[in-house]
């Protein structure tokens, strides 16, 4: 579709971007409440340049982002420019087409930022515009309405969750400083970086359909890994713990609280055990082991992809962080770096790697006192619109 002769030119007006834009605040509206779909926003613009209707995709409302919008309109679509951040889906699921909706309404014009990674729609949704006659401008924003739904595109193809490592460290790369300089009696968590960092984590905490750990860091931190935005989701947040023995502390804030949201993936045959983990509340999935003897990481995630578990953050020690970054199922990295130096015995953030890691697309970003490494390790588009 990049090279579509019908829509070559990459100039965009400042009318459409500003248009696009707000479509696009108005898709992370349903943050936490759009998965398993994506997340959608659609702006309706009369002729008069005032918009008539808009709307945002909920999972458990149905209607697409373009149905809201359609509604809220009326009569007033006919003949209205329709932003909309995804392609408008052209097949019947739970909703029938939107591309044939927006059809019948009469919309003179459509402007689409990112093409729908879904291989039932694949550009079906603006063919059957242009031949119903309407104009189809694309492209609009591609790249932050791609970075809204990269969960959702890497999960449409693959059936895999969209994996963000997130990791807090100092500015040489430690995440802990050794036991004796912390001056702890019991496992608590050890901020190193500031309160607009860990502000920041919650806030992707609330985008994450789950958050995935160690045992290691439940022995280290006996951290709760709850969402605690206070934003409104669908589903709660499942949190997901790697513990190949069973090591996990019945005591541990993360058993203690367990409601149907923990799952605890084993590669153990403690039956006992096993029982008494379910008793509390935690579900508990066996595996066999992988060839190293350890839990297989790409069979737990294709687990989660089965669940229609779209995205993963993870919340690791060294050792989990290397296993996921050399067995390649980082898709994202989210790092926030403070400024500290803790020295050569403290905790690193990983162990030794077999080859260096490149990040092609990374920002660099202020939070609080901290920088934020945000790096894309590997873009779940299959194309682009141009």
């Amino acid at each position: 579709m990049s090279n579509d002769p019908q829509d070559s030119s990459r100039h965009y007006s400042d009318t459409d971007c500003r248009w696009m834009r707000y479509a696009l605040e108005l898709a992370c509206r349903g943050t936490g409440l759009a998965s398993p779909n994506p997340q959608v926003g659609c702006v309706l613009i009369g002729p008069e340049g005032r918009a008539v209707g808009e709307g945002w995709h909920e999972y458990a409302q149905r209607d697409h982002a373009e149905i809201v919008a359609l509604r809220h309109a009326g009569s007033r679509a006919r003949g209205a420019t329709a932003y909309v951040t995804l392609e408008p889906c052209s097949h019947t699921g739970r909703t029938g087409p939107c591309a044939l909706s927006l059809i019948d309404a009469g919309v003179a014009r459509v402007v689409v930022a990112s093409a729908d990674p879904n291989p039932l729609v694949a550009g079906d949704g603006i063919r059957m515009l242009r031949e119903a006659g309407i104009e189809v401008k694309c492209g609009v924003l591609q790249e932050e309405a791609h970075r809204v739904n990269d969960s959702f595109a890497r999960w449409i193809q693959n059936l895999l969750p969209f994996v963000t490592l997130k990791v807090a460290m100092t500015v040489d790369g430690r995440i802990a400083p050794t036991r004796s300089a912390m001056q702890q009696e019991q496992p608590q968590p050890y901020w190193i970086t500031s309160e607009a960092s860990r502000a920041e984590v919650q806030r992707m905490r609330h985008e994450a359909d789950a958050v995935m750990t160690g045992i290691g860091t439940i022995l280290a931190d006996d951290p709760g890994l709850t969402d605690r935005s206070r934003l409104s989701r669908r589903r709660t947040l499942l949190r997901v713990v790697l513990d190949s023995a069973l090591r996990i502390p019945l005591q541990s804030k993360i058993v203690q609280t367990a409601k149907d949201d923990v799952l605890l993936c084993t590669i153990s045959r403690d039956e006992s055990r096993i029982a008494r983990l379910r008793h509390l509340g935690l579900r508990v999935e066996q595996f066999s082991p992988a060839a190293d003897g350890r839990l297989p990481l790409d069979t737990v995630l294709e687990l989660l992809g089965s669940e229609q578990i779209l995205s993963v953050m993870t919340e690791c020690g060294s050792a989990l962080n290397s296993a996921l970054l050399s067995g390649g199922h980082v898709d994202r990295l989210e790092c926030f770096m403070a400024p500290w130096i803790f020295g050569d015995e403290a905790r690193p953030a990983w162990n030794a790697l077999a080859k260096p890691t490149v990040f092609p697309q990374s920002t660099w970003t202020r939070c609080g006192p901290d920088l934020r490494l945000r790096a894309l390790l590997r873009d779940p588009w299959p194309y682009t619109l141009s």
